[in-house]
């Protein structure tokens, strides 16, 4: 991170009034307030999303006016003394892929999760980008616009290779994938060496033997970003453990090697008004809402320990609860809890959490880590990890 010592907080950030869709509704009014908002509340950094249907809609063109709005949000950034961390090929979002109709393959079944393109839902499921090598070309296309366009900007901190890729295609091979990451990399390191690279991974890949995994992430990555979700891991004690994101992140960091940044870090709260009717209430599952107070002694008490154990950052899952006139479109038509993980209100007040976090002490004094709660090699892991980790966890919290 950029200054050793001290704990860098940030945010995912989407628009409350515009979401997933600010790209090409793009407003530079609500960005202005929100960014003025981040630095009076010690946010250091912003993490945005390259929407890739926005920035690329055809396979051999970038858009420039979207290329052109990013460089006015890296101004609005740097005036308010924030970095930013721009995230590519976005890709799978909130339960949903978003991909540019030319990264639709039709007529071969559908992927896991339902796909967003040219405005609505469509049936389809991704090019597979790792083994597709005209895709690879169009990547390294986007990657050439954006750094050109972003060339020694000083508000930007680093760049993301992706979202929870593995929600949106796997690789063919481990072969292929570290081909890809190569070819990759390359490209951003020969537009700019200076800034690091990093991957958002989904804690679901430490529950199963997917590829890439944290070993492969670390030879081409500077660290790794695993992205949290609020009442995921089933082997917790329940959805409000705030031991879980510190014992994730050092697993990850375990069979890597390389440090990680948790991201995606927060939970739904229970809005003021009782918005919500019968049908969005039985959306949200067993997870539900909680109250303002307890999200933020939720992040407080994950923070310190995140902090004593020398994690290097922190992103919260979202910027602002989103505005009612999105609800009935994706994702928050259906992930109802997505609506209200804001730091901030629907009004732009503040949570608690978000007065938390002005106040909070950044200082990072990290202690010793002991990792004899592995008692195995990471190889072996690697053959049941669904078991491995809940014992993991078991003994992990034992010694904590």
């Amino acid at each position: 991170m950029e200054k050793e010592r001290k704990l860098t907080l940030g945010v995912n950030y989407w628009p409350g009034d515009k979401g997933i869709y600010w790209w090409r509704e793009f407003e530079l009014t609500r960005v202005n307030r929100d960014f003025s908002l981040a630095a009076e509340y010690g946010l250091d950094l912003i993490r945005i999303f390259l929407l890739w249907e926005d920035f690329q809609p055809e396979i051999n063109r970038v858009s420039v006016k979207t290329l052109e709005d990013m460089v006015r949000v890296a101004d609005l950034a740097q005036d308010r003394r924030i970095k930013i961390l721009p995230t590519f090929f976005c890709g799978h979002m909130r339960g949903v892929n978003w991909l540019p109709s030319w990264m639709v393959e039709r007529g071969k079944g559908e992927g896991r999760y339902p796909v967003f393109s040219m405005g609505k839902i469509r049936k389809g499921k991704a090019r597979n980008s790792y083994s597709d090598r005209e895709v690879w070309k169009a990547q390294k296309l986007l990657i050439h616009e954006t750094t050109d366009a972003l060339q020694g900007h000083p508000a930007v901190w680093g760049w993301d290779l992706g979202n929870q890729t593995s929600n949106l295609v796997n690789p063919p091979s481990r072969e292929s994938a570290r081909a890809w990451f190569e070819e990759i990399v390359t490209e951003l390191k020969r537009r700019d060496s200076s800034l690091p690279i990093t991957w958002g991974m989904d804690p679901s890949d430490l529950e199963t033997a997917r590829i890439p995994g944290p070993k492969e992430l670390a030879a081409y990555c500077d660290f790794i970003s695993l992205q949290m979700h609020h009442g995921q891991a089933k082997w917790a004690e329940g959805p409000m453990d705030e031991i879980a994101p510190l014992f994730l992140s050092l697993v990850t960091r375990w069979l890597g090697g390389k440090d990680a940044v948790v991201g995606d870090f927060g939970v739904p709260t229970e809005p003021l008004l009782p918005y919500l009717n019968e049908g969005d209430r039985k959306k949200l599952g067993e997870t539900g809402l909680v109250k303002e107070s307890e999200a933020e002694t939720f992040f407080e008490k994950s923070l310190d320990l995140l902090k004593e154990y020398g994690v290097k950052g922190v992103l919260a899952r979202s910027f602002a609860d989103y505005d009612s006139s999105l609800w009935d479109r994706p994702p928050l038509d259906e992930r109802v809890g997505e609506r209200f993980c804001g730091l901030f209100r629907r009004d732009g007040s503040a949570k608690p959490a978000a007065r938390m976090i002005r106040e909070y002490p950044r200082e990072r004094v990290p202690r010793e880590i002991s990792w004899d709660w592995a008692d195995i090699r990471p190889e072996e892991y690697w053959e049941d990890p669904r078991k491995h980790l809940p014992r993991f966890y078991r003994r992990f919290k034992d010694r904590l």
